[in-house]
């Protein structure tokens, strides 16, 4: 049995210590920054991979969903790393994949891997801006005949996307906010 606390306390610490990176960058929104936040360094990483399925998991865990994605290439590992932590439990959670744009070729495929229609599913992101990829993601699974429970992020940073989702008539959560990193 893992104690979450501990998982997510030292979740935090790599975050802080390997993901954020100072200096003025330009976001995918096009806005400048100060600082960004590079979680593919943390959600790929050995260490910190279990972490983040397991501290996304208790996140969730009052939400019933079966699968979970979101949009290539942030959600990728974030979803991957809870499907793992589920089968390190027994229990089984799908994971899918959205393309940002459908295939020309082979099945033309938007959404990979098992089919989500009529499922129950948790969008996911490594960290959101805008909202866009999120939403973006949201609006196929929808098409696809999907569910959408809600949006869930390990770091908010606080520029919009919680606006957007509510707008969207989509819950949102996320495990740290700017405070949390030391950015507030």
């Amino acid at each position: 049995m893992t104690d979450i606390a501990a998982d997510r306390a030292r979740l935090l610490e790599i975050v802080k210590e390997k993901a954020i990176v100072h200096g003025r960058v330009t976001l995918s929104s096009g806005a400048q920054a100060d600082y960004y936040v590079d979680l593919r360094r943390i959600t790929l990483d050995g260490e910190a991979s279990p972490l983040v399925g397991r501290v996304m998991l208790d996140m969730v865990a009052d939400l019933d969903f079966d699968a979970v994605g979101g949009l290539t290439l942030g959600a990728d590992p974030v979803a991957t790393s809870m499907l793992h932590a589920t089968a390190s439990t027994g229990d089984r959670l799908d994971a899918f994949v959205v393309r940002k744009a459908g295939k020309a070729h082979g099945l033309q495929q938007r959404i990979e891997g098992p089919s989500i229609e009529g499922r129950r599913v948790l969008v996911v992101e490594d960290t959101s801006t805008t909202g866009s990829s999120p939403l973006e993601a949201a609006t196929a699974a929808r098409e696809a005949g999907a569910e959408v429970v809600a949006v869930a992020t390990i770091a908010d940073r606080a520029t919009g996307a919680a606006d957007r989702f509510a707008e969207a008539g989509l819950e949102y959560r996320h495990v740290f906010g700017l405070a949390d990193l030391g950015l507030a």
